[in-house]
């Protein structure tokens, strides 16, 4: 989609149908730019219709399954029944809102979905970093394309499949406590104490991910000027100087970048692995707003309290972008507006 809008752009601005900042038409015939708008438009699609009908498909889906349904958020602000629909079910206003803040899952939701995200958040951006600019460092070819693949690899292993993993593993009679038993070391109950489940939790995600998260960082790193490498060398500046005073500085917008997506997600803890790795011992920690909403909402059919819960969810996602944004806008010269 966003290879179409391009291509429409620049056709457009190569046909008179921008105009710059300050007003001066864009680039294009005079004869051209002189028409009516209604004309010109009629004139670009029937000349570039391939790129109109390309871009048709993705704007289609995207009206069809993201904004259409954005008329059910409506259900939060009623009691909704399936009998009555949207149009038949009473209005009630922010009374669902109200009753999520004053039960007593309010407290403890915030705080485990505010914990394993930040914790994911951070472990889950800084080992990439780590690893990108570890293979940076490597000069032979075959092994950093080796170790690049292996990392890239879990990326494609499922939810359900990891958390099978870390059960095999991790479990009373897992390979790790039959480790623990031949050195002679008690058993650790891993999937039995509510303290692990956050460390298993975000370092498994971190193993499947941090692969597919270098990648973008690595691609950063290659567009680093050789000279300055060469300069410092000369210089006589040691790795980690190269990598404090060259790579860290030539990725800081891609980090910056990321960093802003990252927190704006701050409140989406993926339900998936989260819901499968839950159990009647460690649900006061791992019980988040997703599992809470799918529990609430599908389970118990309260469809106006989980649509309530998860639109705060998503209003709360919505601010920390915008401070993130401006934070970064403030402090450096990237931004996302």
């Amino acid at each position: 989609m966003l290879f179409a809008l391009s291509m429409i752009r620049s056709v457009w601005k190569e046909r008179g149908m921008f105009v710059s900042v300050k007003g001066i038409p864009a680039s294009g015939g005079a004869a051209y730019r002189q028409k009516p708008l209604g004309l010109r438009w009629k004139h670009s699609l029937r000349k570039h219709w391939q790129l109109y009908l390309v871009l048709a498909i993705p704007v289609s889906w995207l009206i069809i399954f993201a904004y259409i349904p954005m008329y059910g958020i409506t259900m939060a602000f009623q009691n909704f029944t399936l009998k009555k629909g949207y149009f038949g079910s009473d209005w009630v206003g922010f009374d669902n809102f109200f009753r999520f803040f004053r039960s007593n899952m309010f407290p403890t939701l915030l705080r485990n979905t505010i914990g394993i995200s930040l914790y994911s958040f951070i472990a889950g951006s800084a080992c990439p970093i780590l690893l990108a600019l570890m293979l940076n460092e490597v000069g032979h070819a075959k092994y950093k394309k080796t170790v690049q693949m292996i990392s890239y690899l879990p990326y494609f292993i499922s939810a359900v499949l990891i958390v099978s993993m870390l059960r095999q593993l991790f479990s009373d009679r897992g390979l790790v406590n039959n480790l623990y038993q031949a050195v002679g070391l008690a058993k650790a109950p891993f999937f039995g104490n509510p303290y692990f489940y956050k460390h298993l939790y975000v370092w498994s995600g971190v193993w499947s991910g941090v692969g597919y998260g270098t990648v973008i960082y690595i691609a950063a790193l290659a567009k680093v000027d050789i000279q300055l490498y060469e300069a410092a060398i000369i210089d006589g500046a040691s790795k980690l100087q190269k990598i404090w005073h060259i790579d860290l500085p030539s990725i800081l917008p891609t980090v910056t970048i990321l960093l802003i997506l990252g927190i704006s997600g701050i409140m989406n803890v993926g339900f998936q692995k989260v819901y499968l790795m839950q159990n009647n011992i460690n649900i006061g920690v791992s019980e988040v707003i997703s599992t809470y909403v799918y529990k609430v909402g599908l389970v118990n059919r309260e469809y106006s309290f989980a649509a309530a819960v998860s639109i705060f969810n998503s209003v709360v996602n919505v601010i920390l972008l915008v401070i993130a944004n401006t934070i970064a806008r403030k402090v450096s010269e990237t931004s996302l507006w």
